[in-house]
């Protein structure tokens, strides 16, 4: 797609700012022996003896009603060379609620303290790799975990000001402490205030959230597997997602200060997010796509493509709405589920991070802005690259479908096509039940595939499927797929590892300390061979077919609802068919509705908004081969998706 004049204007001015910063960063940060602008920093300042400190913020807020502000604590990393010659530095900050209750990273680190209580542990190689090159790495505790005052209140107002206050104490704007309780201030003039927020799920969504706001000082942010609207962690258009709501998740990592304190916040989170799946103020609250027009940072975005924690309309939205408001943006898509770059591509993520950390925090002219926006996975371990994300020739094009010799067994194609086609719900049944008999009338899926492609076909950005359907029942919910069919070798998303296989040998990433290692186990990528390859997926409550709010329906009565579809990037082979698989229940994705309903679909009313590279003309020279009968065989997949977990490591989800 074009690059709108917005952006076009936005990178013009971040080359400026980058040159001059470059200048001022070159005569600040690097050995007095260097010549010429710097393209790299390198590790001259010792890890070893790195200051390591914790600060308490204020927060302004008072979560925990004890009549006194909220204070976050703040543990800091920073060379003490820089220090000792009054040279300001930039910060690379991860905040998150899991330091203390359950870990960071594929080997579940915590934070750990000596007996003065400074930090002696920081979990993941940020801190190891980055302070001896001249950054200060710092560990925030969101209000309400570990050492923090405060309540959590997930993704809402506690946890983004959390970061926030930060970022503006890092910038001179708000009040720390070097204490919990105490009155002795501490400043931060040993920083330019420069900041780039990192981390994974949880961490990168309160990344996103403190983006929303716009603050200054914020220059950079690297979401991975991170949300950009909560409402669509726990819904689909009131399908519930998991069997539990925010307050769960509040309760798991909540200190045990914060559970004596925070019952009204706990309150608050159930009353807000009601089982229904209906949108309340409580989720306006924690929709960070909205604000989109506030970010000042440039976005780097990662994110496995098969997650099924933190499912890619988050990130396919949140692109969307960077790139409509002109913001400097970068992307990785990996064939993985919930898994950190550090653990599918170890060496080119360190190598990768690492330039555009020097890029955007230490303004140094090293061509990361120049080169591909996408990196994408097509088969394990195998990498292409985009220009731009999707590609400019992407263009929605809406493919119908239509009856089959057999019920449940149709086309898929350009033309407008009549007639019903009846599934009944069947909880039982999950999307590789239905991919598996894609070929056979079954009577829990509508499925409809193309001819066998005569060229690759590639789809890249999100989808969404319209759907007019009459109910036997009252309640209802939908699920629709799109399926590549076809053999392949992918990535095990379903496995317990989501795509990788953890060894025992360790590679290092940086300097290490007694107390704080820089060597990770290796990773590998976990292969499975496959008949067929869930490419997007989305779901809905039938009774939200008006707004956001659903009701009940009349049986016997046709509804139209449109699904979305998560976003991907994925080739279709030669040879290999798409498929649209339209169901109920999606067993261990979405919860069943109350009943067991029987739903026809009007295929002239029911279509598919697929982002094909080429467009229509690119379907239709790839489809028009000759009709092929496909043998009325089972399909191999993956294995069924697993009963989703709410935080990794055997207990809750987005760790």
């Amino acid at each position: 797609m074009p690059i709108p004049v917005s952006r076009t204007r936005f990178m013009t001015w971040r080359s400026l700012a980058t040159a001059a910063v470059a200048a001022l960063m070159a005569a600040l940060l690097v050995p007095a022996a260097a010549q010429g602008a710097p393209r790299q920093s390198t590790p001259v300042y010792s890890y070893a003896n790195a200051i390591r400190e914790s600060v308490w913020v204020d927060t302004g807020l008072d979560g925990d009603g004890d009549g006194r502000h909220d204070r976050v604590a703040v543990d800091i990393v920073r060379p003490r060379e820089l220090a000792r010659q009054g040279r300001k530095i930039p910060v690379i900050m991860d905040a998150s609620p899991y330091y203390s209750c359950c870990g960071r990273g594929n080997e579940s680190q915590k934070k750990t303290y000596d007996a003065d209580g400074h930090v002696v542990q920081m979990p993941l190689f940020y801190d190891n790799y980055f302070v001896p090159r001249g950054y200060a790495f710092v560990g925030v505790d969101l209000a309400g975990t570990d050492r923090s005052d405060g309540c959590v209140d997930v993704g809402g107002r506690s946890d983004i000001r959390s970061a926030k206050a930060v970022i503006d104490w890092l910038n001179g704007r708000a009040k720390g402490y070097t204490s919990r309780t105490g009155t002795t201030a501490a400043g931060a003039g040993w920083t330019n205030g420069r900041t780039g927020m990192i981390g994974k799920s949880w961490d990168g969504t309160i990344a996103n959230g403190v983006a929303a706001t716009g603050v200054k000082g914020l220059r950079t942010i690297v979401p991975i597997s991170a949300i950009s609207s909560w409402y669509d962690y726990y819904f689909a258009k009131g399908a519930p997602l998991y069997d539990s709501g925010p307050d769960w998740l509040s309760g798991y990592v909540d200190s045990p200060d914060a559970r004596a304190k925070c019952a009204a916040v706990q309150r608050k989170l159930v009353d807000g997010a009601p089982r229904t799946g209906d949108w309340t103020s409580l989720w306006t609250e924690r929709d960070y796509v909205k604000d989109a027009a506030k970010v000042r940072a440039s976005v780097f975005l990662v994110h496995g493509m098969q997650d099924l924690n933190v499912r890619t309309k988050n990130f396919g939205q949140w692109w969307d709405a960077l790139a409509r408001n002109g913001v400097e943006r970068k992307i990785w898509l990996s064939q993985t589920g919930h898994v950190d770059p550090f653990d599918f591509r170890r060496g080119a993520w360190v190598d990768t991070l690492h330039r555009w950390f020097d890029h955007e925090l230490l303004g140094y002219d090293n061509g990361i802005d120049h080169e591909p926006m996408a990196d994408v996975e097509r088969h394990p371990d195998q990498w292409t690259t985009s220009s731009v994300w999707p590609p400019r020739a992407t263009s929605a094009t809406t493919l119908r479908p239509g009856a089959g010799a057999r019920p449940g067994v149709g086309t898929l194609g350009l033309a407008r096509r009549s007639g019903t086609e009846t599934f009944t719900d069947d909880p039982t049944r999950s999307e590789t039940d239905w991919a598996a008999h894609i070929d056979q009338p079954t009577a829990d899926k509508a499925g409809f595939t193309t001819r066998p492609l005569t060229r690759d076909l590639r789809l890249s950005g999100s989808s969404e499927v319209t759907v007019t359907a009459t109910p036997t029942t009252s309640t209802a919910h939908l699920s629709a797929v799109l399926v590549d069919l076809g053999p392949d070798t992918v990535r095990d998303y379903a496995g317990s590892g989501e795509g990788i296989d953890t060894l025992t040998d360790r590679t290092c990433w940086g300097a290490s300390t007694t107390g704080d290692s820089s060597c990770y186990k290796v990773t590998e990528a976990a292969r499975t061979d496959v008949d067929y390859t869930v490419v997007s997926r989305g779901w809905a409550d039938l009774g939200n077919y008006a707004s956001d709010k659903g009701v009940a329906l009349t049986p016997g009565k046709a509804y139209t609802i449109t699904l979305d579809l998560a976003a991907t990037d994925h080739v279709v082979p030669k040879g290999h068919r798409l498929a649209l698989i339209v169901a109920g229940t999606d067993k261990d994705l979405i919860d069943p509705p109350a009943g067991t309903p029987t739903l026809a679909l009007d295929l002239s009313r029911t279509s598919a908004r697929v982002p094909l590279v080429g467009g229509a003309g690119a379907f239709e020279k790839a489809t028009a081969g000759s009709e092929a009968a496909p043998a009325a065989s089972v399909l191999d997949g993956v294995r069924a998706p697993r009963t989703a977990l709410r935080i990794p490591g055997g207990a809750p989800l987005i760790h």
